[in-house]
């Protein structure tokens, strides 16, 4: 079990994050701000890395010697909004009832982040032979868009660790894969008109309704892409349309219509092969119909996240190393998307595991078991010894 100190510093940084309300919309500096200040007054060599428009920010810290290798805790700053969510207490301030801490991201997932954060003073006060590294990051729930920068960083300038824990809620299981994610939104754009005249425009609904058909086939054809033995609920690749909006009356014919869709593949030519045949279809068959009518209509497809999947690694040292830390010699997958990807992609082997349930995560009166972030103190306490050798 851990410290009581450690619990206690636990909650109150809890407490602290959850108090700014940093929604992926709004800026994160505040949060960022105190994450930075809380580790540099530990001692940790902090670096800052910043959005193109400075309205977000990561932080990535380390104690111990300056040198590649050992552990980074890795998680996000932002959580999704509360907006039309029927919580029974402000969403923005903890509240400890029963055993839990309720408040916008305190599962998803700044109770890991402050576990990390209660437990950064004794790790400063060990005489490390391997570092230990925080890496906090902006806009994973609107694409993963914080991570890439700071893993650019990182790889540019150094240090770079060997294994990588992402805390997010995963009831401390040790997870070894999840599925990608790619997210979407489709414009297109024809020529408005009076209904009564509809050859004379090209309706953009009509033709948004064509475009999601052909979509919706693609996303049936995914389902015998199952690779033999998939361990994914469901088994195969997903694709979903979250929304379709245009037109502005009954009797004119839509200008515009836009689409908002996601698919999650279990690898890379899943993706390409619905890219592929959608970009296809509408080059080949709808374009030409359109621009028959009015040469300027068009349809364009903009990527706002392309998350690539963690893949299950053979001899992972992060497996070794958690499941050693946990007392676990299970492991399992997801299918909701984590930063995990991106650092595997960059060399770093890197499992996920973390305090809380996903099943907590963007609901209202979102909590997390106390006894869930003892369990996550007691795993970093033991990362000490690992560290230490």
């Amino acid at each position: 079990m851990p410290e009581p100190a450690q619990l206690e510093a636990t909650l109150t940084h809890l407490s602290q994050l959850i108090s700014y309300p940093s929604v992926s919309s709004e800026s994160n500096l505040d949060v960022i701000g105190y994450l930075d200040e809380q580790l540099r007054r530990i001692g940790a060599r902090t670096v800052i890395t910043t959005s193109e428009d400075g309205r977000k920010a990561n932080v990535f810290a380390t104690l111990g010697p300056d040198a590649d290798g050992g552990v980074v805790l890795s998680g996000h700053t932002d959580v999704v909004p509360t907006t039309g969510q029927a919580w029974t207490s402000d969403p923005f301030a903890a509240r400890i009832d029963d055993g839990r801490v309720y408040g916008r991201g305190s599962c998803d997932m700044k109770g890991f982040l402050a576990a990390a954060l209660a437990m950064g003073p004794h790790y400063a006060s060990r005489q490390l032979r391997k570092p230990v590294h925080f890496a906090f990051t902006y806009d994973e729930e609107t694409g993963c868009l914080g991570a890439p920068v700071l893993i650019d960083e990182l790889m540019r300038t150094g240090p770079r660790p060997s294994v990588a824990i992402i805390g997010e809620p995963t009831s401390m299981r040790m997870i070894e894969g999840h599925k990608g994610c790619y997210e979407f939104t489709t414009h297109v754009c024809g020529l408005e008109g009076h209904a009564s005249l509809p050859d004379q425009g090209v309706n953009a609904i009509e033709y948004a309704v064509r475009y999601l058909h052909r979509l919706l086939e693609l996303g049936a054809d995914l389902r015998d892409r199952v690779p033999p033995g998939s361990p994914f609920d469901p088994p195969w690749p997903t694709l979903s349309v979250g929304q379709i909006e245009g037109g502005i009356a009954r009797n004119v014919i839509a200008k515009d219509c836009r689409i908002e869709w996601e698919m999650r593949p279990l690898k890379q030519s899943d993706a390409d092969y619905v890219m592929e045949r959608i970009d296809a279809y509408a080059r080949d068959q709808l374009l030409p119909a359109m621009r028959a009518v009015y040469a300027d209509a068009d349809i364009q497809t903009e990527t706002f996240a392309a998350v690539v999947g963690l893949d299950p690694e053979p001899d992972s040292k992060a497996i070794e190393l958690v499941g050693a830390l946990t007392g676990s010699n299970t492991t399992d997958v997801v299918s909701f998307g984590t930063e995990a990807g991106l650092f595997q992609a960059a060399g770093i082997s890197t499992v996920v595991c973390g305090p809380g349930s996903i099943e907590q995560a963007h609901r209202p009166d979102e909590f997390v078991d106390i006894s869930q972030l003892e369990a996550c103190l007691a795993m970093l306490e033991r990362l000490t010894v690992r560290l230490e050798a």
